[in-house]
């Protein structure tokens, strides 16, 4: 234990030194003041932006790229709840549960004590988040020698099934998506044969589809799309000092526990597949409800209604980094766009990132504390000017964004091709959420097909042919074990389903008849 507690903080020592090196830290600020902003934006996204300055990626190196990506992820959690508390305005569905008691503690001259103790939860629980994948990393790297092409496979299916039948829309419908990605994914010509797959006499995809046209059609011009006839928010004047931000004594009493509580549901919930913040902030809220002795409060300005789903939101942010890039399964779409952002830089997820790349994860790791607490550093003096970005209206957003987008997607490769892509995308994507399918698991099985392809072709080979060494070797039974138990979880559901509904549908037929 002693020297595990020892390598760990060696390599977190390492991944400071990584992290402060000036150039990495430029572009991790850089991505946190902008997801900062942007979570202040109602509409605009940490997917939204990641998929617009993904193009970025391509002319920075791996460590600032990805140290950038994950500030504006972690960013964008802060900057929501913003707009929850002074406007009642949910800028992101995360903080849509944080507008019950924030905005009532606004309208009762609380607001500037609400964000304060939410900046306080945010950070504590980020800081714990980051404790949980300090110690579970040496773990990880032991676990990642005994991985092989079998386990690979093994552990791809899981996150491809767990990402389709876990997500908010029906279980099928989260299928078809994966699969729709699965199709796209394997476009271009075949690593193996040299033979081209899936692409209709086009020259410019014989390399493949673009990732970064695919997530900016999908989340960015699909989404223009949808809200396009959105009305704008209607200015309000709101005031907050640097002097109501400071909750008094009673306040930070009452918000201790509920944010303990928060921290511990975030942490759990962050290691689960397909669980993403929005579900996590409700399950604290309601769960925080159901422990109070005064559950008649929440609602009319608790601020434990506040503490404990801002908590949660952030100590899964943090937790859904050790899925995504240990195992390569990611959390929610966000986590799937990032593990994209890793596949364009060249860098297979999975246990053996912790050994190959060091200077990625422990820089990452060390990132997000310095990232913390630049965060409750810089929101104090700035929230005047979050608070007037707040009335930006939507026909000057979404027009500058789009404009982003096609010069993004253009710059990469100088192809206009590629500009066509994000448009088809971004139909396709527009007529997907009308249908009310989730874009998720698209890129999920845009980003791990190949690999389950790649690794499934390797087992195959070195078993020579033998399908059973998948449930010979015993991690990778564990994970067709997992995979099998989802499937069978998910039957049961819709099973029971049917039968809890046939009772009410009998006594209509009985009236009819």
């Amino acid at each position: 234990m002693g020297e595990t507690l020892e390598q760990s903080l060696t390599d977190l020592l390492y991944g400071f030194s990584i992290a402060l090196e000036p150039g990495n830290l430029m572009w991790s600020v850089f991505g946190v003041l902008i997801g900062n902003l942007i979570g202040v934006l109602p509409g605009m996204g940490a997917l939204t932006t990641i998929s617009i300055l993904l193009p970025l990626t391509y002319f920075i190196s791996p460590v600032p790229a990805i140290l950038m990506l994950a500030g504006i992820f972690y960013g964008s959690q802060y900057g929501g709840a913003i707009g929850a508390i002074l406007l009642n305005l949910p800028s992101h569905p995360p903080h849509a549960v944080t507008c019950l008691d924030g905005y009532p503690m606004t309208k009762a001259g609380r607001g500037g004590a609400a964000l304060g103790v939410t900046m306080m939860a945010s950070f504590f629980a980020a800081s714990v988040g980051i404790i949980v994948m300090i110690f579970l990393s040496p773990l990880l790297v032991e676990v990642a020698f005994k991985f092989g092409p079998t386990e690979i496979c093994s552990i791809m299916l899981l996150g491809l099934l767990a990402g389709a039948t876990m997500s908010r829309s029906s279980p099928l419908k989260g299928i078809a998506m994966t699969l729709f990605g699965l199709i796209c994914g394997v476009v271009g010509t075949d690593v193996i044969t040299g033979t081209q797959r899936l692409t209709f006499g086009l020259t410019e995809l014989g390399d493949g589809m673009e990732l970064t046209a695919l997530c900016m059609g999908l989340f960015g011009v699909a989404d223009f799309l949808v809200t396009i006839n959105r009305a704008s928010a209607k200015p309000v004047r709101v005031k907050v000092r640097m002097a109501d931000m400071k909750p008094t004594r009673a306040e930070l009493k009452q918000a201790f526990w509920p944010m303990v509580r928060g921290t511990a549901i975030g942490t759990l919930f962050g290691a689960m597949p397909g669980t993403g913040p929005t579900i996590t902030t409700f399950i604290a809220y309601a769960f925080e409800r159901k422990v109070s002795r005064t559950p008649e409060r929440f609602g009319t300005g608790a601020i434990e209604g506040v503490a404990s789903p801002e908590a949660s939101a952030h100590a899964k942010t943090q937790v859904d980094f050790i899925p995504t890039m240990s195992l390569g399964i990611p959390g929610d779409a966000v986590m799937a766009l990032l593990l994209g952002g890793l596949i364009l830089k060249g860098i297979q997820p999975g246990p053996q990132l912790i050994t190959e790349h060091k200077d990625i994860f422990w820089g990452l790791i060390a990132s997000f504390w310095i990232g913390n607490v630049l965060l409750v550093v810089l929101n104090v003096p700035l929230i005047g000017i979050w608070v007037r970005m707040l009335q930006v209206p939507f026909k000057y957003l979404y027009p500058a964004a789009l404009l982003f987008i096609c010069i993004g997607v253009y710059s990469t490769r100088n192809s206009l091709f590629d500009v066509a892509e994000v448009a088809a995308f971004g139909i396709v994507g527009a007529v997907f959420l009308k249908l009310e399918f989730s874009l998720a698991p698209i890129i999920l099985g845009f980003v791990l097909g190949p690999m389950l392809e790649e690794n499934f072709r390797r087992a195959m080979l070195l078993s020579r042919g033998d399908a059973m060494v998948f449930f010979e070797r015993p991690i990778s039974a564990g994970f067709m074990t997992a995979c099998g138990l989802l499937l069978a979880v998910q039957l049961f559901s819709y099973w029971r389903k049917q039968i809890v509904a046939a009772p009410i549908s009998q006594p209509e037929e009985l009236i009819s008849e």
